[in-house]
């Protein structure tokens, strides 16, 4: 448990970047910052695009595309899910049989690809276990 790893939806990297975020900042930094030392942070290619087109094109104001681009490059050393033709049909088959947007199933397929234990995001149901994945909203 202590040692488990743990999905980062975009919106807990977007909100490390993000100064105008209040405390949500403060605590995604600690997210970030134990996932950093601990080695035990997934994330995916998706939640990379997100992220990187999230903090250069919607904060305000924009992080600046080097310091955007540097740390994609560091998150690249966590070695994010790939999301391939068969992650694809997977969240496919996830969004039809639980009705969750074809997004977040892809996040969920790619936090068990990643052998995640839990998801930290604010996007989807706190509490709730899917594919053996708890969600956890942080900010709750």
């Amino acid at each position: 448990m202590k040692d488990d790893k743990i999905f980062l939806d975009t919106n807990i990297l977007v909100y490390a970047f993000d100064n105008s975020a209040g405390t949500k900042h403060g605590k995604a930094l600690s997210i970030m910052r134990h996932l950093w030392d601990s080695n035990l942070g997934v994330i995916s290619t998706q939640v990379l695009q997100e992220f990187f087109v999230s903090v250069t094109m919607k904060l305000s104001p924009p992080l600046d595309i080097v310091i955007a681009e540097n740390t994609v490059k560091d998150l690249l050393t966590w070695k994010p899910v790939v999301i391939n033709g068969a992650l694809i049909l997977k969240a496919i088959a996830l969004h039809s049989r639980h009705k969750y947007s074809f997004w977040d199933s892809l996040i969920i397929t790619a936090a068990a690809a990643g052998g995640a234990k839990s998801i930290l995001s604010e996007d989807l149901a706190d509490g709730q276990t899917i594919q053996g994945i708890t969600i956890k909203n942080p900010f709750q």
